[in-house]
């Protein structure tokens, strides 16, 4: 019945869906299945794009390339990707018509039917992955049907409409998402940390941080913040959320009164327990959390396990599943990832640390560090996450379109650290880097490729970045090297 209700509200509408990736083409084809008039527009005119244009016209969908300015006449409703910025002139165009703009998520949001899976949201400038990935595996060790989706993994409308439902859904929302999706009302949410990032899209910090914190909205049973980062409490303090939601912290250090934390070296629980003033629940061991390639798990992704642990524990989740989830989780390529050790030498991937906040987190997990960072900024500034590294760097290796950004942050705040600046932009100059952050280290060294900006100046992803780093440190290992 639920689903018959759905399809007569979409049926006849005229949506507009901006954007011929991989979440416009999910929601282009579950609305024209649902009996709306669909047309995609899309800035660009590729081959790539005419071959996507011409699967999705096998469905009666309309695809209009070249041209994404023009508000198609008669729509009722824009559908938007996560990155259109807000001031896209499509979007002013839908604003003067008096035609609503919502993203994917949103309609996902609007698509459950009754009796839905819950969402149990996640986001934060960094560790957004990791957490919701730590989650799924916790709630699937918990016996539960569940898919990590969202900024990941299958498209979130996709898995909304699939015929097989759902217990729980892990769901991973960036702030793009966030903008788009006005209805959305987890379960339960959490706010892993805020730091500058997407500037160029949001405006400003503020707008950025209101954004993070629409996750919060309506929430039922519980707000989860970082303790060490007091603006995901205060985003907590400022939502509207269910009677009876509780805030609870995660930290690093012991729990405190409704929080998780850590206690020599055991994940506790002082939040989700029958009487949390005099008692707590012991969840895991810190080695539980260590990656397959056996090396210490570092800081960061400890609180990403408290985050994922909290949110299954509002959730119901027992204690037992969570230890087995965690000792169950492998981190994803790209994300510290150790390649090799050469001469003594640790080189480890982190091309996933595309902004300053992800990039400090990684260079605060070793001791002595050959750093090769650069790219796009993104419009963000260096100086305090050079400030907080310098006492680490044995030397830095430099690359990429805004790289000078990060060597003036070098000069003011670690002016006696080696400094190589190769100068390129192009793919080969990964191959470089290691050769010249190889030149620089010494024995128990870790050369770290955290770049602190995005890829997209060099490589097509961060994971291409990564791949390249990897492929010249294997080239390095084998005694032989790769193309520069």
């Amino acid at each position: 019945m639920a689903g018959h209700q759905v399809t007569s509200a979409w049926s006849g509408k005229h949506i507009t869906v901006a954007g011929l990736g991989v979440s416009g083409i999910s929601a282009a084809r579950a609305l024209a299945g649902l009996g709306a008039r669909v047309t995609v527009v899309d800035g660009g005119d590729n081959e790539v794009l005419r071959d996507r244009a011409a699967s999705l016209a096998a469905g009666d969908i309309t695809v209009r390339l070249g041209d994404a300015t023009t508000l198609p006449e008669g729509t009722d409703l824009v559908v938007t990707s996560p990155g259109w910025k807000p001031d896209s002139p499509l979007f002013a165009a839908a604003a003067e018509a008096g035609v609503d703009v919502v993203g994917d998520v949103e309609i996902a949001w609007r698509l459950r039917g009754e009796g839905a899976a819950p969402w149990l949201a996640v986001t934060g400038t960094n560790g957004k992955t990791t957490t919701v990935q730590m989650l799924a595996s916790i709630l699937e060790a918990a016996g539960l049907r569940t898919a990590a989706v969202g900024n990941i993994g299958t498209p979130i409308i996709d898995v909304v409409l699939s015929q097989e439902p759902y217990d729980v859904l892990a769901v991973e929302l960036s702030s793009y998402q966030l903008h788009w999706a006005p209805s959305l009302r987890a379960h339960s949410a959490a706010v892993l940390n805020l730091a500058p990032d997407h500037l160029d899209w949001h405006g400003s910090m503020a707008a950025y941080a209101a954004d993070k914190g629409r996750i919060y909205e309506g929430n039922k049973v519980a707000c989860i913040y970082n303790v060490a980062d007091p603006a995901t409490e205060r985003l907590v303090q400022q939502a509207d959320v269910e009677e009876g939601c509780r805030a609870i912290g995660f930290t690093l250090g012991p729990p405190g009164l409704s929080e998780l934390g850590v206690v020599d070296g055991i994940l506790v629980d002082r939040a989700f327990v029958p009487d949390r003033r005099t008692s707590a629940q012991e969840l895991a061991e810190v080695a539980d959390i260590a990656p397959a390639t056996g090396q210490p798990a570092a800081p960061h992704n400890i609180a990403n396990a408290l985050a994922a642990a909290a949110l299954a524990r509002a959730f119901g989740v027992e204690p037992a599943a969570v230890r087995d989830g965690l000792r169950a989780f492998r981190p994803d390529a790209h994300r510290i990832a150790h390649v090799a050790d050469v001469d003594g030498v640790a080189y480890v991937d982190d091309s996933k640390a595309t902004n300053t906040h992800a990039a400090e987190a990684s260079l605060a997990a070793y001791g002595s560090i050959v750093w090769i960072a650069g790219g796009l900024a993104k419009g963000a500034t260096f100086d305090e996450l050079v400030a907080a590294s310098a006492k680490r760097l044995r030397g830095v290796v430099l690359l990429g379109a805004d790289r000078r950004l990060i060597g003036e942050a070098l000069a003011r705040h670690a002016p006696d650290v080696p400094v190589t600046d190769l100068d390129r932009t192009d793919t080969g100059a990964m191959a470089a880097a290691v050769r010249e952050a190889a030149r620089l280290a010494r024995p128990g060294d870790t050369v770290l490729l955290a770049p602190a900006c995005a890829s997209m100046d060099m490589f097509a992803n961060y994971n291409k970045r990564g791949d390249a780093f990897a492929e010249a440190v294997l080239a390095l290992a084998a005694g032989r090297e790769a193309d520069a």
